[in-house]
């Protein structure tokens, strides 16, 4: 009979160090929410089930991301092994694989490789030979040098018979675990090492996403800006784009509005002025926030750019969309902009396109929206 397989996606953080104001899981990467490459790579045969921690917080956002993929998510706890442990309790598998939602670049390869051990070894910790010399520290200072040889850096998926690690876990008591494999040590047996991969990386800092916001050299005097915001489709009967609500059988889930038009506008201007973006001005975590009209933080972020001395000089804004047909409020979505920004129309550009049935957009799970700005000094 052939054993069932479980697989543990956490998601349930708020990854405060990646900078972003909200669950780095939720921010843009390659045109997708980070957390819909991971599940991707998740999506095969071989896997039976996935379940997805998340925090009350994220929990609608993750759910929609969740969705097409007929995954579930279940409510993770406050610490890493609660979210396991929560998780587990939910997973129907004979085996379970429990990896980071932050390790999209995870390879099919690699988690055949993990299940496989669990079936030959009991366990499969994925795991790379350290190649750089190891030392610990104290008060900033190096106090002891450690052999590389020998030496790993664990990775994710880790791989377990379910009623091994449920075990484990019963047997942790409150201990706040960062790792399976140490909770599995603990009470069951050695982990088995699997040769992991240095390509799964983890995201950890906002440098880590290949598209941040981020300030482009300047071109003929002018600062250069780039934004991008990304959000994936739940229920509802409309969205809002460049201010304008616009019919669809789908709303876009997010804490504001959703509107990735001027979301993307707002992190160009910003980072063309060299400033923070509208995460650390507009966390999703204040409630002041929650279904904020980001017509009106636009506003206010045109106010903080003219702070520095810079105002808007030109804006291009493409927004990718499979649905709703985005033509016929292209003017009305400038007009807007235009408005807000303090801006001749004619200095700003909005083009809509489709991925043509590619990627996230191009199957219908989310809009996507890029901006690129120059600023002028006042």
């Amino acid at each position: 009979m052939k054993e069932k397989v479980s697989a543990v996606i956490l998601a349930a953080g708020k990854g405060l160090r990646a900078g972003f104001g909200r669950n780095k899981l939720l921010a843009p990467l390659c045109g997708a929410p980070a957390l819909y490459h991971t599940l991707k790579k998740f999506d095969i045969p071989e896997i039976d089930e996935v379940v997805i921690t998340s925090s009350d917080f994220d929990f609608g956002e993750i759910s929609a991301i969740a969705a097409p993929f007929g995954f579930r998510t279940v409510k993770g706890g406050e610490t890493r092994a609660e979210s396991v442990k929560n998780a587990l309790n939910s997973v129907t598998g004979d085996i379970v694989l429990i990896h980071d939602g932050a390790r999209p670049f995870v390879g099919r390869e690699l988690i055949l490789k993990c299940l496989d051990d669990v079936r030959r070894f009991g366990s499969g910790v994925c795991a790379v030979p350290a190649v750089d010399t190891e030392v610990m520290a104290r008060d900033g200072e190096i106090c002891a040098r450690l052999d590389r040889d020998g030496l790993y850096h664990v990775q994710t998926p880790q791989g377990f018979y379910t009623a091994d690690i449920k075990q484990a876990y019963a047997c942790s008591g409150g201990a706040d675990y960062t790792d399976d494999s140490a909770v599995y040590g603990a009470f069951i047996a050695k982990p088995h090492l699997t040769r992991g991969d240095i390509k799964n990386k983890k995201l950890t800092y906002k440098q880590d996403f290949d598209i941040p916001p981020v300030r482009l050299p300047s071109v003929g005097g002018a600062a250069v800006g780039f934004g991008v915001d990304v959000h994936a489709f739940c229920a509802g009967v409309f969205v809002t784009l460049g201010g304008v609500k616009i019919d669809c059988d789908r709303a876009l889930a997010a804490h504001s509005d959703g509107d990735v038009v001027i979301h993307a506008v707002m992190d160009a201007l910003l980072s063309a002025a060299g400033l923070d973006d509208i995460g650390h001005y507009f966390p999703d975590t204040d409630p002041e926030y929650d279904g904020a009209d980001s017509m009106r933080l636009l506003e206010r972020v045109v106010r903080e750019i003219k702070k520095r001395g810079f105002k808007p000089a030109n804006i291009s804004v493409s927004v990718q969309a499979e649905k709703p047909r985005l033509a016929p409020h292209i003017d009305a979505m400038t007009d807007n902009i235009s408005r807000a920004a303090r801006l001749s129309p004619q200095n700003i550009a909005v083009a809509a396109g489709t991925c043509e049935g590619l990627g996230f957009v191009g199957e219908g799970l989310g809009i996507a929206a890029y901006c690129i700005c120059t600023l002028d000094n006042i």
